[in-house]
């Protein structure tokens, strides 16, 4: 029986775009005016990492205090902005399918228990098991959240699959030694998901909701 491990910004909730514009208003709060582009291209790591790639890509010298005020700042900009977020299609559909259908799956992200804690509201189910940064000591692109998921599901390895938006969920999925289903509605393409080693990839979670048979899910 197969078993689901979900990110959840930009695969199963519609918030991808909040997470950019919050650390570009934090970057800016701070001094460093980057172009929108280059945040979302590292949204889905570890905040702490993303903002090291972020510095060393552009040259910007930033010690361990102003990696901790842009935290904090993305953390104060993100949840002014969790009122315009929403569920993706057929994402609330596909976890109750599941359900019903008695396939195990956990939620995994690198974001923050307390901003998990809305996205999870907005899909019905306060209640879902889910793997946060708090718990792990390294998020995306190590593979720990993903092994901390598939632990708390007592799953194996060949039976695990990570649903994610991004490339660095699929990097993780892949030194987790899981197989990577991506989807498009957190703004990469195809192709650089294929690429990143996901060997399904879907529109929304929709349209991995009607082709579960592609995963496994049959009809008993």
């Amino acid at each position: 029986m197969p078993a689901f491990i979900f990110d959840l910004d930009g695969t199963l909730v519609d918030s991808v775009y909040q997470h950019v514009m919050a650390w570009h208003a934090a970057l800016r709060e701070c001094g460093f005016d980057l172009s929108v582009w280059r945040i979302h291209r590292r949204i889905g790591m570890s905040g702490g990492l993303m903002i090291r790639a972020l510095a060393r890509e552009l040259d910007m010298p930033l010690d361990e205090s102003a990696i901790n005020r842009l935290g904090e700042l993305h953390e104060q900009e993100f949840r002014r902005r969790i009122p315009s977020i929403s569920p993706l299609p057929g994402a609330r559909e596909l976890l109750a399918e599941l359900r019903e259908r008695e396939i195990p799956y956990i939620l995994a992200t690198s974001g923050t228990q307390a901003n998990a804690g809305p996205m999870l509201e907005l899909l019905g189910r306060a209640d879902e098991k889910i793997i946060t940064r708090e718990d792990v000591k390294r998020a995306k692109p190590d593979p720990d959240l993903f092994l901390a998921a598939a632990e708390k599901l007592h799953v194996k390895d060949v039976e695990a699959m990570v649903v994610g938006d991004s490339v660095w969920d699929m990097l993780a999925a892949r030194r987790a030694n899981f197989l990577g289903v991506g989807v498009l509605s957190g703004g990469y393409g195809q192709q650089e998901l294929e690429q990143a080693g996901a060997f399904r990839v879907y529109a929304d979670p929709e349209e991995m909701r009607r082709h579960l048979d592609e995963l496994g899910v049959r009809e008993e």
